[in-house]
């Protein structure tokens, strides 16, 4: 079969929506942005995380404004369903 590539940034889910692509993979926590879009799942390729990497400097340097981030995120996956 015959694929051509298409790179695309930002809204990937308007791609089948304009006609400039068949499918997309596109990396989703929820679905609710393809549900949105009238799109659904076809194949899931695998499962994904997500990991915060910090520099060891500021790390130490700052500690306060680094868990403050970290704080906002456990807040925000604790919430969802």
């Amino acid at each position: 079969m015959h694929v051509d590539l298409i790179k695309l940034y930002g809204s990937m889910e308007l791609a089948p929506l304009t006609g400039t692509a068949d499918a997309i993979v596109d990396l989703v926590s929820t679905g609710s942005t393809l549900k949105a879009n009238h799109l659904v799942e076809v194949e899931q390729i695998m499962q994904i995380s997500s990991r915060l990497v910090v520099n060891q400097a500021a790390l130490k340097l700052k500690r306060e404004p680094i868990r403050a981030i970290i704080d906002a995120f456990e807040s925000a996956v604790g919430s969802q369903p």
